[in-house]
């Protein structure tokens, strides 16, 4: 009678103790949906859905504050994914610093977090941070990155009179920019290392520093193997960006020398295959998005534009 007794009593404890952690875990989680095998486990079980990170890369003459709308719109759609942005080559250094140096310092800044990735990690890159990532994923076999998604970003070059070239060089063209840049000192500008002049592309080869070795697969030894780890390329852009020319240079299209436009896959550099490029084309793991409509400016504040180009990428 005392063992019955004793067991009653243990069991009368059991079940209230069952019931009251059952309460807790409707109060704290709101999750009337949980599998709660209290009477076999004795503990709240709730399932919670993971998300790779992602990387944020702003442009040339922004920060980091300038990514803070991309990340609410992440945040909205896919709660709780780790995120980082680069906090680095801000503002007037992001154009009075190397390109090769603005590669190897936003690599430090992001290798930890990359490393902690267990999958990997994706990348989000806006205008001049597109290139800067692109080196990333050229230049370090340890980049882990399953998708790189290139927002207006000019990965075949720049070459435009836009109201930005006009703040910069007052009294220079186009036409005539190369005189600047094509030297040592005009190489000093993060401008000038992706400057390609259609009508001087000897002196484009011989002084361009970042460009011409990321196109050729020669910024690094293993350029092609780390860019071919890529599961997945979104080149994002469109013709009324007013800042990107030509406005294809974001899918890897550019002049020729009657400043025709060629697209991607009349390039070199495409069908040389020098740095992957073509290969994961072939693969079916590069996605085109031509947006009208859309300024330079408003590339990662717009909502439209990350629900169809940017979110479907990120799950």
């Amino acid at each position: 009678a005392r063992a019955v007794a004793i067991n009653l009593v243990l069991l009368f404890v059991l079940v209230r103790s069952t019931v009251e952690m059952a309460a807790l875990c409707r109060r704290k989680y709101d999750l009337y949906s949980v599998l709660i095998p209290i009477l076999l486990a004795g503990q709240c079980t709730f399932m919670v859905h993971s998300y790779r990170p992602v990387v944020l890369m702003h442009g040339i003459l922004a920060g980091p504050s300038d990514m803070k709308d991309i990340m609410q719109f992440i945040d909205a759609t896919h709660p709780g994914t780790p995120m980082l942005v680069v906090d680095a080559f801000n503002d007037m250094e992001s154009l009075t610093t190397k390109m090769t140096v603005q590669v190897k310092g936003v690599w430090q800044k992001i290798q930890q977090f990359v490393d902690n990735a267990t999958d990997g990690v994706n990348m989000i890159c806006f205008s001049q941070g597109g290139l800067v990532c692109r080196g990333i994923l050229e230049q370090f076999s340890e980049a882990k990155v399953n998708t790189f998604i290139s927002l207006s970003s000019p990965q075949a070059g720049q070459f435009g009179d836009t109201e930005y070239m006009k703040w910069f060089f007052p009294n220079f063209t186009r036409d005539h920019l190369y005189l600047v840049l094509y030297n040592e000192v005009g190489q000093d500008l993060s401008l000038a290392n992706y400057w390609n002049d259609p009508h001087h592309q000897d002196l484009y080869k011989q002084y361009c520093e970042f460009l011409p070795p990321l196109n050729n697969g020669s910024i690094s030894v293993s350029a092609r193997s780390n860019f071919l780890k890529l599961e997945q390329l979104v080149l994002i852009g469109g013709p009324d960006d007013g800042v990107i020319q030509p406005w294809q240079s974001s899918h890897f299209g550019f002049y020729d020398e009657s400043l025709k436009v060629l697209p991607m896959t009349s390039q070199d550099f495409y069908k040389d295959d020098s740095f992957g490029l073509r290969t994961l084309d072939q693969q079916g793991k590069v996605k085109v998005y031509e947006i009208p409509g859309v300024k330079h400016i408003h590339w990662h504040l717009n909502q439209s534009v990350f629900d169809c180009c940017i979110e479907p990428w990120l799950k």
